[in-house]
Order: structure tokens, then C-alpha cells, then sequence
């Protein structure tokens, strides 16, 4: 298969477990730059990253990248890339842009003159002066940052990895599944160990760590738009899908817990992990976080992320479910914790200063990562008993 350039693209913070992601997926990482991991790979890549890349938002096909200063040398530049080894002669076909600290900063006048560029190279190489769009959909992205511009063919399409297409009901301020998967990842949560979120919301980590857990991959079940370009073969991704199913652990299941002060929002977890697939992997109850207890077992790890900002507003109680917090955590100290907030009281609330904080966006906004490290379990513990509350 002829091998070409592809971008993970990540949110800013969790590079490294995007990195790692592709590793596992056996491919050679060439850069890791702010929010991108740079590797080869063919068409099957594109197919294995978009099926099993947990922690990325979007698989990008680099198309090139050089230096314009101006709409002329902008122009020429992309008009000299491939575009047909891509783009079919039927195709529909979008520019998105983005601009940072660069002379051409007009977004739109950069998004005109790359689809012109494009048209032009097209016309030539298929000697056609119309394109009748009824073809595949190819996304292209013009970016440019410090005048230097980055073309590239969105392999996924209009909905993020990110979109695992189980989210049937969400809470009023969702944290993205792919924020969820990394920062389980970085986490000492494994399978055979016990997981609780005592603050589920539409239950994101429980559900997260189920897939992991399983060894569902996140994109098993949902389409990109690569499925229908003919440079990926249907085929391929039938194959890659089957070896996929075919790769799911049906023994067992894992240890997770999920709560939340909010009926309404616990039945919306529910169905939220029955579209998942793993309703039968995860126990679900209504509780306030005030009345809740530690299921019973050693090592666990809660894994939480506490309300803030529009799911509640009010300092006090943001505060009196972080001293909760702490409570869980002394209730069994072999416990790990790791919180995600952007309240910035955390660490005073629970009284105790995090082993290591990590700053990330969720979004637009900014939050820390809390991690408190509890002990490492025996070499013999794998398989960990544990009740419900």
C-alpha cells in the first residue's frame, strides 16, 4: 500500500497518550507537536486510527506544509500538491481554515483561494471544467500559524472521534469522551481493578472505562468519511471492522460503579451505556455524594468529575463535594483519586495537596487534573472483590 503522511490531531495536553495510542497501533511516530502526533501509515492506518484511537480528536491526511506570506505564493503552493490522488473527479468537496500570528489572517480569503488552487490543479489533471459533486465528501483545512501553512484531508468527517455515537442523553456540561479515555489512560485504573465516579453525570468515565475494559473499539460502530472514498476500500474496512468485533473480551466483566445525586441523569447514564454496549458492565445508582460509601475492596480508583460552572454554581456546595471527596479517600486509603475541575479550590477543599496536577482544556475551558497516587496492589492481586454500596 503506498504509505503517506497522517496527523492525530489531540486536544492540548494529551499528546503523549495520543502518541502512545499510534505506537500500539504499530505505527513510526515522525513529531509530536502541540496538539498533533505526526506518523506514516497507508490506508489501513487510516482505518485502524479511526476505529481504535481512544484519546485523538480527528485523523488527518498531511497533504503538505510550507511557507506563504502572500495570496500569490499561498495560491501556487496548493495548487502544486496531489489533490487528485485524493479528490475524485466527482467529489464534493469543503476549505476550512484557521489562521494564528500570520500575515494572511483573513480566513475566509485563505479558504477562497486554497479551493481555487484546488479547482485549478483538478481541472488539469481530469481535463474538466465542472465537477458535478455527487461523489464522496473530502474536508481539506488550510492552517496557517507564523506564516507557515499546513494542507490537510480530514479523514474523519463532520463528527470528532470523540463522538462514539453512544451518547444518547447528556448532562448540561458533558466532559468529551476523548478527554475521558485519556485521562483514564494516565490513571492506575486498569481492568481487574475497581472504578467509581460518585459524580457520573451522563456517566462518561464509567462507560469510557467499560469500552477499555472490553476492548471495544471506540469507533466500532459509527461511520467516517473515509468509508466511502475509493483510496480505502470497502472492503478494508469490513475486514478491520470484523477483526475488531472479533477482538472484543466477552469473558468477564469489569469492576465499575457510577452515581449521582440526579435520578433523571443516572437513567440517562443508563441508556447512555446500554447504546455503548456495556449496560451490563457498570452499576448505576441514585445517590447524593454525601450518603454515599467506598464499594468494598482494595485499590480502587475514583475517577470524578466533581460539578462546577453550569452544572452548579454555588461555591459552598462545590466546595462540601470536594471535603466529600476526601472523605471517600480516608475512608480506604489503598484508594487512588483523580479529579478533573476547573474549580481552583480544589486542593484547599480536600486538604491535601495532589501527587501531580495536570493542566488541560476541556473544550474552551480550562481545568486540572488532580491525582492523588494510592498504594500499588500486590504482583498477585489482579482480580479485586468488590460489592455494590
Amino acid at each position: 500500500m503506498k504509505r503517506f503522511e497522517l496527523i492525530a490531531t489531540s486536544t492540548f495536553g494529551l499528546e503523549a497518550m495520543v502518541k502512545k495510542e499510534v505506537e500500539e497501533l504499530g505505527y513510526e511516530i515522525n513529531t509530536v507537536q502541540d496538539g498533533k502526533v505526526i506518523y506514516t501509515g497507508d490506508a489501513e492506518a487510516i482505518v485502524l486510527s479511526n476505529l481504535w484511537l481512544r484519546c485523538a480528536d480527528r485523523v488527518l491526511i498531511k497533504m503538505g506544509e510550507f511557507k506563504a506570506t502572500t495570496f500569490v505564493e499561498l495560491f501556487d503552493k496548493v495548487a502544486a500538491l496531489p489533490w487528485e490522488a485524493w479528490i475524485t473527479p466527482d467529489a464534493k468537496f469543503t476549505v476550512n481554515g484557521k489562521s494564528v500570528k500570520s500575515k494572511l489572517f483573513s480566513i475566509s480569503d485563505c479558504q477562497a483561494i486554497t479551493k481555487k488552487a484546488i479547482v485549478k490543479r483538478l481541472s488539469e489533471k481530469y481535463k474538466m471544467d465542472w465537477f458535478p459533486e455527487t461523489g464522496p465528501s473530502y474536508t481539506v483545512q488550510v492552517s496557517i500559524l507564523k506564516d507557515v501553512a499546513t494542507l490537510t484531508i480530514d479523514t474523519t468527517g463532520r463528527e470528532g472521534l470523540h463522538k462514539r455515537g453512544y451518547r444518547v442523553k447528556q448532562s448540561e456540561a458533558p466532559l468529551k469522551e476523548t478527554m475521558a479515555a485519556a485521562l483514564l489512560d494516565v490513571s492506575y485504573w486498569q481492568k481487574g481493578r475497581i472504578l467509581y465516579d460518585p459524580c457520573c453525570g451522563s456517566g462518561t468515565f464509567a462507560i469510557e472505562a467499560a469500552l477499555m475494559a472490553k476492548n471495544i473499539a471506540p469507533g466500532l460502530n459509527r461511520q467516517f468519511a473515509s468509508c466511502f472514498w475509493p483510496q480505502v476500500p470497502k472492503s478494508l474496512w469490513d475486514e478491520l471492522r470484523h477483526e475488531a468485533s472479533e477482538a472484543i473480551d466477552r469473558k468477564g466483566n469489569p469492576i465499575i460503579y457510577a452515581s449521582d445525586i440526579d435520578r433523571n441523569m443516572i437513567q440517562k447514564a443508563r441508556e447512555n451505556a446500554e447504546a455503548a454496549g456495556v449496560g451490563d458492565c457498570i452499576q448505576f445508582f441514585a445517590k447524593p455524594i454525601h450518603k454515599t460509601s467506598l464499594p468494598h475492596g482494595d485499590y480502587g480508583v475514583i475517577m470524578v468529575n466533581p460539578p462546577y460552572g453550569e452544572r452548579i454554581s454555588d461555591p459552598v456546595k462545590v466546595s462540601q463535594i470536594h471535603q466529600e471527596l476526601r472523605r471517600l479517600s480516608d475512608s480506604n486509603p489503598t484508594w487512588s483519586v483523580y479529579a478533573i475541575t476547573s474549580a481552583d479550590t480544589f486542593e484547599r477543599d480536600f486538604g491535601k495537596k495532589a501527587n501531580k496536577k495536570r493542566k488541560l482544556f476541556n473544550g474552551n475551558l480550562k481545568v486540572d487534573f488532580y491525582q492523588y497516587f494510592g498504594p500499588k496492589p500486590p504482583k498477585d492481586g489482579e482480580n479485586f472483590k468488590a460489592v455494590p454500596s
